[in-house]
């Protein structure tokens, strides 16, 4: 696991399992995660990080409501969750069935993933949250559907950092699955602004030149 420094107290943190990456943002007075893990121990391990550099205290974003990206909410107890609606129904009531099909594709996770407890978003992103962290606000954004019903990006203005959530992908093509949207996804890709810097849900850092030939990919799909 690995920090990448974005800018001025904006992190990227990298994971071998499943090339995932999550986020944090520091302001003055509060931080925030982007995202919290595969499971209760992987959601410990980056609690631990965070808390090695800073011990502000911390709310979470949920980008979407797939169980690699929030089933390691429970290990940093109580805390604002952000969501949009769909991600957070989906949380509630079909994260037993996604960990059970990963369970069954890859055994190995089975019993980590049975000892995650499932956390359900309980702060609501319908279109736009704006998130005073002391010194930065943080845009929470919900652009329309995409690679799931309920996606929300996370925008640093000050920064010029962007968080995808799975809307980007580097290292691999973009996760279609039976809940994605592609033509909308098309769009929303379209329209997530400037940044220098955007972070996908798996892989690297990219730049807008790569969200744009991502986005023509799935354009070619539809």
């Amino acid at each position: 696991m690995t920090w990448l420094e974005l800018a001025d107290g904006v992190f990227a943190r990298r994971h071998a399992d499943l090339d995932l990456t999550l986020g944090l943002v520091l302001g003055t007075e509060r931080c925030l995660l982007v995202d919290t893990g595969t499971d209760a121990g992987h959601g410990a391990e980056f609690a631990e990080a965070v808390r090695e550099l800073t011990a502000l205290p911390w709310s979470a974003v949920i980008t979407h409501g797939h169980w690699d990206h929030h089933l390691g909410t429970s290990a940093f107890g109580p805390l604002p969750v952000w969501a949009h609606p769909a991600a957070a129904a989906e949380i509630a009531h079909g994260t037993a069935a996604q960990v059970a099909e990963w369970s069954a594709r890859e055994p190995f996770r089975a019993e980590r993933l049975a000892r995650s407890p499932v956390v359900v978003p309980d702060r609501e992103v319908l279109d736009r949250v704006g998130l005073d962290l002391g010194g930065r606000v943080v845009e929470l954004r919900h652009l329309g559907p995409g690679h799931t019903p309920g996606d929300v990006v996370v925008r640093v203005p000050d920064a010029g950092v962007l968080f995808a959530g799975d809307l980007v992908e580097q290292g691999a093509p973009p996760a279609v699955g039976p809940d994605a949207d592609v033509a909308s996804w098309v769009g929303v890709l379209g329209r997530l602004g400037a940044a220098d810097v955007v972070v996908p849900g798996h892989g690297n850092p990219v730049d807008r030149a790569f969200v744009e030939a991502q986005r023509a990919e799935l354009a070619a799909r539809r």
